[in-house]
């Protein structure tokens, strides 16, 4: 049997995760399936290849497996099922329950978009449509099956069998085990999905991994470490210095995982009296379902059973009314919203009306992909276009760099360091060209690992023949 893999995102950037796996006998139609299938976000130039044909027909696609429910890794799930793919989606339990918020939200504000741009008439497209629906989406949810952490599962009549290891990245993050039986041999391929921190009081560490023929390794921060000696004090200097001001603490935060660890420290620091207690708004709809996922799936993380994110001050923001209501809201005040990379969700009008007010403070607490209004706020802009209007920057903007969900350079290494052998071929993927190289360079040049690459977008490589 010969064993190819095309990669369909995620190489040279951090979104789009896809990679197209192919199992040929030669003996009748080669078995086709991809590992993640996400959107890809941030810059003009990526999200047009949402729109772009795959390389094979939908329908050709057998099984598709999942790392974790964030958009860059499913995203494109319903537009796969649109097109005609018809098979099984796998993933973990908590996954499952992740998908049917994230991707209705995903495609609510996709139709949210176009229905705005049709109005306004600044889309270049007449009319404007989003790449897929909330009926395409309730089409594509009967279609996913979930499976327990290390418990495998075989697949193809035996060719495959899958086993999901604790990634530690969000709720149900995975790292995929994939071992394919050959005629005469027996290859497996680890996909390590995002990589959580270590030594995170929400989630569990990454599961230690010792062998692989191929691997497949995140990058994000890949030349860079990322963890602060203290957290909790860093968070408390940037929240006391944003009261001290007499303004509202604006955080920026993904609905899924960041949200619920930020909930966790500011619950903690209050009770602790670290912190002043004041209201915080959490005005994050898909933030406050997936909080609420948390109880259901106790061995998923360290916190165990019961309402593990109430406070006293905290206020669980429901209703557009409301969040709307939060925009004429004076004095000190934290609001945590989403989307974490400010390209949408209910922060957009937050950050419309709270941009110019220099007693406000915006806390970015998550990676800031190339393109989005994170980036260019996180480089130093002074002004944003938004709505069709230009917005001086004139608040506060800060960055809290202990926070962030992916494993750092450091991190990375000690992961990959549990290996007992280099694997036999290593690709370095989900990491902008920079890291990814450097990620590359310390695996070659510091660990002795020969074979490690860096691929480019739709490069396909041949991993076995004839096993």
């Amino acid at each position: 049997m010969d064993v190819t893999l095309q990669f369909l995102g995620a190489a040279h950037c951090v979104t789009g995760s896809k990679y197209l796996l192919t199992l040929d006998d030669h003996a009748a139609r080669p078995h086709q399936l991809m590992v993640d299938c996400g959107l890809f976000q941030g810059l003009k130039e990526l999200r047009l290849r949402n729109r772009e044909p795959l390389p094979l027909p939908a329908a050709d696609v057998e099984l598709v497996i999942l790392t974790h429910a964030h958009i860059d890794h499913s995203g494109y799930l319903p537009k796969l099922v649109r097109d005609g793919f018809r098979g099984r989606i796998l993933c973990t339990e908590a996954t499952a329950d992740l998908l049917s918020i994230m991707l209705l939200d995903s495609a609510k504000l996709q139709e949210e978009e176009a229905a705005y741009a049709n109005k306004k008439g600044y889309s270049r497209h007449h009319p404007a449509e989003p790449l897929y629906t909330q009926a395409d989406v309730e089409h594509m949810l009967p279609l996913v099956e979930s499976v327990a952490y290390d418990a495998p599962v075989a697949l193809l009549d035996g060719l495959l069998t899958l086993t999901f290891r604790d990634a530690g990245h969000i709720l149900g993050s995975a790292i995929v085990e994939l071992e394919v039986q050959g005629a005469q041999q027996r290859k497996k391929l680890v996909f390590s999905g995002d990589l959580g921190r270590y030594d995170n009081p929400v989630l569990f560490d990454p599961t230690p991994i010792t062998s692989a023929d191929v691997l497949l390794v995140e990058s994000t921060y890949g030349d860079r470490d990322a963890r602060i000696e203290d957290p909790e004090a860093e968070m408390v200097q940037v929240v006391t210095e944003a009261m001290a001001r007499g303004g509202v603490l604006l955080i920026a935060a993904f609905a899924v995982g960041r949200t619920q660890t930020l909930l966790y420290f500011l619950k903690k620091l209050i009770a602790e009296g670290r912190l002043p207690q004041v209201p915080v708004y959490v005005d994050s709809p898909m933030g406050i379902r997936v909080s609420d996922l948390y109880p259901r799936h106790p061995a998923a993380h360290r916190l165990g059973h019961g309402n593990v994110f109430d406070f006293p001050g905290v206020r669980f923001v429901t209703e557009a009314r409301e969040s709307k209501g939060l925009n004429s809201k004076t004095g000190a005040a934290i609001i945590v919203s989403s989307s974490g990379m400010l390209t949408g969700g209910r922060i957009i009008h937050h950050l419309f009306n709270r941009l110019s007010r220099p007693q406000d403070t915006l806390l970015l607490v998550g990676y800031q992909a190339e393109g989005t209004r994170g980036r260019r706020l996180q480089n130093g802009e002074t002004e944003i276009k938004m709505f069709g209007e230009m917005v001086p920057v004139r608040c506060q903007v800060k960055q809290l760099h202990g926070f962030s969900a992916h494993a750092d350079r450091s991190e990375l290494l000690r992961w990959l360091g549990q290996f007992l052998a280099p694997p036999k071929r290593t690709f370095i993927v989900h990491g902008e060209p920079a890291p990814a190289e450097a990620l590359a360079k310390a695996l070659r040049e510091a660990h002795g690992w020969s074979n490690v690459e860096v691929p480019d977008y739709l490069d396909r490589h041949v991993l076995f023949e004839g096993i």
